[in-house]
């Protein structure tokens, strides 16, 4: 009894703690209800609370977080505060979370995007490669980035533009933001506009994202239009874009043999980097500026003035091969020239053969080049032996991932986009 006694104050003193509001001040604590009760234990002015939920779980919390990421693509962070915001309704999770990035978006639209794909689309008539921009490459192989760019590109498809096949024609920006669109995705479903589209994904994202605008060309009348993309993460999108138009003199013709050299030669485009069709396509500022810089190197041998102007015009020639697709050899078989004719460089070397006044050793040394001149054959002239017509290219593209803003500038809605620089 006396133990009884002895306890029971102690005991009224702990009950009267435990019923008693609150106070933690600023000890420590952790809070979670169960059943709506609420637990509390305090000791040495130290006080710990604890709060378990029943209308969510751990488990379904989780659940609902990996939900809501796998609809928006959203930060974790993001995701769970507009859960916890909105009780655990992922409905109106979801729209907070759609007006909370929209606004984010707008924030970041002011930082740089140069990374991203290129979209590529293609029907009969022409071809279509649009530029979808990123800040970082990570975001370019996600699954919506890619779908949003083959989007706007099948979209950019059915603007109704110039039919000319020999020129390659921009798409600006301005022209897609309007259009209105049925997206099918997962996380990106239902009619927007193009440009509420782009803003919704770099929401999603967390970076900037913008349209890059693009280009189109228009197929020939009889030939074809081929294309190529390099660094392709999956079908019709990629980071380099090649695409050249081969048009056929005979209406009946087969395309056989020349879809196929269409094909190497799109992909030709894309490794060596012409900038002009013909040598007379080439911009006489361009020229003229290469002329000077070639100019200085020969002077600094201390030849006489016509050793300098050989020395240059021989320079000038490496010049057109390298920028000039006509002048290059093939990628495929670097025997091969694109389209200079061999026959031009066989009555050239018989003239320096029958009039040069020189050394004999000098004289051999053409001699012993013409094997090699007379060897030289040209692609394009070997394709219209084999299709029985003449076969010739209309224009090209070359487009990179991060140079698309620069060639809409550079090229005006008339101009060959083959001669830009």
């Amino acid at each position: 009894m006396g133990f009884t006694r002895g306890m029971k104050r102690p005991i009224e003193i702990l009950y009267k703690r435990l019923s008693s509001p609150v106070n933690c001040g600023h000890a420590y604590s952790t809070s979670t209800a169960q059943k709506g009760i609420l637990f509390t234990s305090q000791r040495f002015g130290i006080c710990f609370t604890r709060t378990y939920s029943s209308e969510v779980s751990a488990s379904e919390q989780m659940n609902l977080i990996k939900q809501l990421r796998e609809r928006t693509s959203a930060p974790i962070k993001e995701v769970k505060s507009a859960l916890v915001a909105c009780n655990w309704d992922i409905e109106a999770a979801q729209k907070d979370l759609r007006k909370r990035g929209v606004a984010l978006a707008s924030k970041k639209s002011s930082r740089t995007a140069a990374e991203g794909l290129l979209a590529l689309a293609q029907n009969q008539k022409k071809a279509v490669v649009v530029e979808l921009n990123c800040e970082t490459d990570f975001v370019a192989r996600n699954d919506i980035f890619q779908y949003l760019a083959l989007s706007l590109a099948k979209s950019a498809l059915l603007l109704e533009g110039s039919s000319q096949a020999s020129v390659a024609i921009p798409v600006g920006p301005e022209s897609l933001h309007g259009l209105k669109m049925n997206f099918d995705h997962p996380k990106l479903s239902g009619e927007r506009t193009v440009e509420n589209a782009v803003t919704e994904v770099a929401a999603m994202m967390g970076e900037n994202v913008k349209l890059g605008g693009g280009f189109t060309i228009s197929a020939p009348s009889h030939g074809v239009l081929s294309t190529y993309l390099h660094t392709s993460p999956q079908p019709g999108i990629g980071r380099i874009a090649g695409l050249l138009s081969l048009e056929v003199e005979d209406e009946v013709a087969s395309l056989d043999a020349v879809q196929r050299v269409g094909s190497e030669l799109a992909m030709h485009v894309v490794a060596a980097k012409p900038l002009f069709l013909t040598k007379e396509d080439v911009a006489s500022d361009a020229l003229a500026n290469e002329r000077d810089i070639l100019r200085s190197q020969a002077e600094s041998s201390g030849k006489s003035q016509m050793a300098i102007d050989k020395m240059v015009e021989g320079r000038l020639r490496k010049y057109y091969e390298e920028v000039v697709l006509l002048e290059q050899k093939f990628i495929v078989d670097d025997t091969v020239n694109i389209k200079e004719d061999s026959r031009v460089k066989i009555t050239e070397a018989f003239k320096a053969l029958f009039s040069f006044q020189g050394t004999l050793s000098c004289y051999c040394g053409v001699a012993e080049a013409l094997p090699d001149i007379i060897g030289l054959m040209t692609l394009l002239n070997n394709l219209s032996k084999e299709v029985g017509s003449t076969v010739k290219i209309g224009n090209f593209l070359r487009v990179e991932v991060g140079e698309g803003l620069k060639r809409l500038e550079a090229v005006s809605g008339t101009e060959p986009v083959s001669q830009a620089a």
